[in-house]
């Protein structure tokens, strides 16, 4: 870093002492970094956010007086500026993250399970990227969560439980196969969430086409996001069970413990393995073993994140007949695995998100269409 770069400055909010002390450790290891303002609890956020003006702020959610969700809310609302949510792998603390991402939140970060120094040192170099990352994200007025209570009670109660299954163990041998359909693969990485919880919606209960989501993810919150998912969606929506034949009119949600393949007789495997390229959920592996099944009925698209995961998986795709989108710069979070996936020249269209579903359903008449005539 030269003497003419200007530091990124962050501003620090956690209730605890010691962990804004080991937050503000990591930060200030780092030569392009500074912390310019701790703040205990989400009052004091707001007002900071507002004098300090940081380039990136790091959250906790749970806090006395004024609590992160509602500090995220006010600072979006009034005085944006990027935020990086750093909340706990519990159930609660899932939720709030996911409500954190829908009020504007850049990104998260998950503090180990034991808040002590050593285990905070295991994601250093996952926060320090982070907030390196959304100190770069042109934030704008995005919060949307509703004031009232009667509103908030009705986003917040749960769809029927059966549109949510829980993963079984894989199976032993390949079940009878099933009929090959129009096969969406949805692949996205940082600002996914966000976008994902627009896009979903707009499909049409009557879709032709099997949907899978391949999301970077935590184990812990996919089937917190696959509930609110649900909750918004016209179609079904569940986490990945292995064995489940893939089919119409239904979304499969990887979870983040695993990658997910379509095997070759149209059911879904789980896979517990490494890290693929840095990635698990990998969207190349997703998007490969699609093309290989579904081949020019398979459709790829490759939504807001860092890095090119889905990249190496669109060239499959667009080998095999099937059809790739990218979403575009302009409602793209962070445009690294679009944008990756447009240099290989297998991008059929780049379209802002509005435009993805529309241009899904078209395609998946068509080929019914096509496979009905015998085209296909």
């Amino acid at each position: 870093m030269t003497g003419s770069e200007k530091k990124i400055r962050v501003l620090v909010v956690d209730d605890s002492s010691f962990m804004r002390k080991v937050v503000q450790g990591i930060i200030a290891a780092d030569p392009t970094m500074q912390v310019i303002g701790e703040a205990g609890d989400g009052r004091e956020a707001v007002a900071m956010a507002e004098s300090l003006r940081p380039d990136v702020i790091s959250m906790d959610i749970n806090m006395p007086h004024v609590d992160g969700l509602e500090a995220t809310e006010i600072i979006m609302s009034q005085n944006p500026r990027p935020i990086v949510i750093v909340s706990s792998e519990s159930h609660e603390g899932a939720k709030g993250t996911l409500r954190a991402l829908q009020l504007g939140a850049v990104d998260f970060v998950s503090k180990p399970s034991s808040a002590i120094n050593l285990d905070m040192g295991s994601v250093r170099s996952e926060l320090l990227t982070k907030l390196r990352i959304a100190s770069k994200v042109r934030v704008v007025r995005t919060a949307t969560r509703p004031t009232s209570p009667q509103a908030r009670a009705i986003m917040d109660a749960p769809r029927p439980a059966e549109r949510v299954v829980a993963r079984v163990d894989q199976p032993a041998k390949e079940l009878p196969g099933a009929e090959k359909c129009p096969l969406v693969i949805l692949a996205a990485s940082t600002g996914g969430p966000v976008a994902l919880m627009k896009l979903v919606p707009m499909f049409r209960k009557d879709l032709s086409a099997a949907i899978v989501l391949a999301l970077h993810m935590p184990a812990n919150f996919t089937g917190q996001f696959t509930q609110q998912l649900a909750n918004a969606s016209a179609l079904p929506v569940r986490e990945a069970v292995a064995g489940e034949a893939i089919r119409p009119g239904v979304m499969h949600v990887c979870p983040g413990s695993h990658h997910l393949r379509i095997s070759p007789g149209g059911r879904i495997l789980l896979d517990d393995g490494p890290r693929i390229s840095g990635y698990r959920p990998c969207a190349d592996v997703t998007l490969e073993s699609a093309a290989a099944w579904a081949g020019p009925l398979s459709m790829g698209v490759v939504l807001t994140g860092m890095g090119n995961d889905g990249s190496r998986g669109v060239q499959a795709v667009k080998a095999a007949g099937g059809y790739v989108i990218a979403q575009d710069e302009a409602t793209s979070m962070i445009f690294g695995m679009p944008q990756e996936s447009i240099r290989t020249g297998s991008v059929d269209a780049i379209l802002p998100l509005e435009a993805i579903v529309p241009a899904l359903e078209k395609r998946a008449l068509y080929l019914r269409g096509a496979v009905k005539v015998g085209a296909l």
